[in-house]
């Protein structure tokens, strides 16, 4: 892990707890050839349920969900919630499964310099939608914390990144889900979480 956070425009800054910046990128020999790709890596990242598809059956499942609590199948939205089924121990509180909601979703064109276009969708941890019983984070991090999903592409490459600011473990839970999210934290400071990541990252452009 990089001794310190990248300083990224539009993604949350990072005050306290463990980061990581993940990323993978392709380079192309003309600009044609990079905006057709960019165009694969589009349909692709917009494809929350295939993310599993795109990684194997070893990579952590990701469902899409209104803010009701239906499952969908479309492009996520802002208020939208997302469903993972990390491997390993789930949560008990919230049937084997985290939680994250869509915060923003942005779709910068034409910027200047070398990155030329991107998508950026911030999530941060949060209870199961529909669930008005619970008011509980249902996730291993704290309510504070986010995941940042970026895609960009410049003249001549594409690239797919996975940004984690101020991940500390969530303890407003059960007793033994305090323990797990924990567990997973420490595991996640040293560098278990971003090798998942690193698997999201690197398959998102590999087509």
């Amino acid at each position: 892990m990089n001794p310190k956070p990248k300083i990224i425009s539009g993604i949350p800054p990072h005050k306290t707890g463990s980061f990581h910046d993940t990323e993978s990128c392709r380079t192309f020999q003309n600009e044609e050839e990079t905006s057709k790709n960019y165009e694969i890596l589009k349909s692709r990242f917009w494809s929350v349920n295939r993310w599993q598809e795109y990684c194997g059956e070893a990579f952590a499942e990701f469902k899409l969900y209104d803010n009701a609590g239906n499952p969908v199948a479309r492009n996520p939205e802002e208020n939208d919630f997302i469903r993972i089924d990390i491997p390993g121990p789930g949560s008990l509180e919230s049937k084997g499964y985290d939680w994250v909601k869509v915060k923003k979703i942005s779709i910068n064109q034409f910027l200047t310099g070398e990155e030329t276009e991107n998508i950026i969708m911030i999530c941060a941890p949060a209870g199961a939608p529909g669930n008005s019983q619970n008011n509980h984070i249902n996730h291993f991090y704290s309510e504070k914390s986010t995941s940042t999903f970026k895609i960009s592409r410049g003249s001549l490459y594409i690239k797919a990144g996975i940004h984690g600011r101020n991940e500390r473990p969530n303890f407003k839970t059960n007793f033994p889900d305090k323990l797990r999210n924990i567990l997973i934290a420490l595991g996640a400071m040293l560098g278990i979480s971003k090798i998942q990541w690193q698997v999201l990252a690197d398959n998102l452009i590999d087509f």
